[in-house]
């Protein structure tokens, strides 16, 4: 960035967390968007995301790649008065799981903060999508390292 000029975003962390212990699992760091990938062998995994990705499309492309949506449902008022009609229906928000995603969902901005405040990832000093995976790991490392024996002694 030069004096006067606008940041430019350059690089994306992107991260996928588990939801009982709040450790980064995977990750990967990119030019643009990552699209999520299913597991294998009919095992589905959850993603939990808030009221803004509650669309109908959206909704749909998850399910389509075997992805659960956990999406908080966004049934607010338009201006015009009318009540918005969420994507996410009884089927997903009757389970247990659904309400335990979203109470855990915040612990995603945990590994982001945590690595902008004390690791590197406010302001990377590497150039290469190469080296910026490679730092971006590094900070997810670090912070599960610093979790892990937090959890060993929360253990009764």
């Amino acid at each position: 960035k030069a004096a006067g000029r606008e940041a430019k975003l350059c690089y994306m962390g992107h991260a996928t967390m588990e939801n009982r212990h709040g450790l980064a699992t995977e990750r990967r760091a990119s030019e643009i968007m990552l699209k999520a990938q299913g597991k294998a062998a009919g095992h589905r995994i959850t993603a939990g995301e808030d009221k803004a990705y509650d669309t109908a499309d959206h909704v749909a492309n998850l399910r389509a790649i075997n992805v659960t949506p956990h999406v908080t449902q966004n049934q607010a008022v338009t201006k015009t008065g009318k009540n918005r009609n969420s994507a996410i229906d009884g089927r997903t928000t009757r389970h247990p799981g659904y309400g335990m995603s979203q109470s855990r969902r915040a612990m995603i901005e945990c590994i982001f903060g945590w690595g902008k405040q004390h690791g590197t990832m406010r302001k990377t000093k590497h150039r290469g999508i190469g080296r910026v995976a490679a730092d971006f790991l590094l900070n997810l490392i670090a912070y599960n390292l610093i979790r892990i024996p937090k959890l060993v002694a929360a253990q009764p």
